[in-house]
């Protein structure tokens, strides 16, 4: 039987993408994305659970995701998931989530920091966008934000 990974995430650019070329002339624009959720801890509280993605698009999808995106903006992207491993500066064993884009919605509110009416939703392959609620960009997302 086949196996399957894809991975769909909502959530916030945490920093503006960077846009490099491979020497072949592919170019690849890397970006970090997060999500938020509340969840309740030991004594009853609730509190925001912060979850990190770095981001890597390939071709004609990165230099969309370039033009763009931006630090703080809404996004909906899916791809394939992969758990990286790597020693930090102070020799400790950590992982972080990759994913390899292989769409991307441009979401949230549309104002003067954010690109006009017209930015593209880009795929690869190219189909109908679902597109979640508009919410401001500053906002933090949670479980309540998302419609699906």
């Amino acid at each position: 039987m086949a196996s399957f990974n894809k991975i769909i995430i909502v959530g916030y650019l945490g920093r503006d993408p960077e846009l490099q070329y491979t020497p072949q002339g592919t170019a690849v624009c890397k970006f970090t994305v997060a999500t938020t959720e509340k969840r309740r801890d030991k004594a009853g509280e609730q509190v925001d659970v912060t979850t990190w993605f770095r981001v890597s698009a390939w071709g004609k999808l990165a230099e969309t995701a370039n033009q763009y995106l931006s630090r703080g903006r809404q996004v909906y992207l899916e791809g394939r998931l992969r758990q990286e491993e790597y020693t930090d500066r102070d020799g400790n064993r950590r992982t972080s989530l990759e994913v390899n884009a292989s769409e991307l919605h441009f979401i949230g509110a549309r104002g003067e920091d954010t690109p006009s009416a017209g930015a593209p939703s880009v795929a690869a392959p190219a189909r109908p966008a679902r597109t979640p609620r508009e919410a401001e960009p500053e906002a933090i997302p949670h479980d309540e934000d998302i419609p699906f």
